[in-house]
């Protein structure tokens, strides 16, 4: 058995689950770059984007099972915190997915098999991979044990706030200060709900949704950060 086999014969063991379909397996393990030849070669960006919903539902869920009084405001960036690019990334060097990716091999010369993007985004495709051969149950099984360490320090920044991390942000690159703007006010008096966007010069806006201005700006500073982390 080859090195490749050996690791994907490991992964299955680490997820807990014996995959019925090896084709889909395979496609969720398959990077686009196998594709670039002659050859036509399924890939795993459409299950990435399945399994990106179930993630962020799972993800939805458990936080909700954690803290069922929490509010909106407050759960939007934790759950941000826990699905992202980077956070999918931890999850599969932890769980040894890197050795069973099927990379061509010019990609494998750059060091796709070592980046976050990449390991990301495989991440996901197994996800869907798992949600569609054994279920929700299954993928929740998978989820709720490889995502243990993330729920246990949600924060990207372990805990910091967002807003104080952004200034630190922006700061250390010369930039000035973000600043925050409303841009929406919905619901009741009693109950208003907040859309924020946060402005960094030289770069787009994010915005995001809270039940009190500052969480608001809170979350979408939390975005800004995550989407510069993504393209850093």
């Amino acid at each position: 058995m080859n090195a490749r086999l050996s690791a994907v014969e490991a992964l299955e063991q680490r997820i807990g689950h014996s995959f019925a379909d090896r084709d889909l397996l395979e496609r969720a393990l398959t990077h686009a770059s196998v594709g670039d030849g002659a050859r036509k070669v399924r890939h795993n960006e459409r299950l990435e984007f399945l399994g990106d919903r179930v993630l962020n539902l799972l993800a939805a869920e458990r936080l909700l099972a954690l803290d069922p009084d929490a509010k909106e405001g407050v759960l939007s960036p934790r759950l941000a915190a826990l699905v992202n690019g980077k956070a999918c990334a931890r999850v599969a060097r932890r769980i040894g997915l890197a050795q069973a990716l099927r990379l061509s091999g010019s990609a494998s010369k750059i060091g796709a098999r070592e980046s976050d993007g990449v390991l990301g985004d495989a991440c996901e495709a197994l996800m869907a991979a798992l949600f569609i051969d054994g279920g929700l149950d299954t993928a929740r099984a998978f989820f709720l044990e490889a995502w243990a360490e993330e729920f246990a320090d949600p924060s990207p920044a372990r805990g910091r706030d967002p807003k104080t991390q952004l200034q630190e942000w922006a700061q250390a690159r010369g930039l000035p200060l973000p600043r925050y703007e409303v841009i929406g006010r919905t619901g009741p008096d009693h109950a208003p709900s907040f859309r924020v966007a946060v402005h960094i010069e030289g770069y787009a806006a994010e915005d995001a949704e809270g039940r009190s201005r500052q969480d608001a700006e809170k979350s979408a500073a939390l975005q800004m950060l995550l989407r510069r982390e993504g393209t850093a």
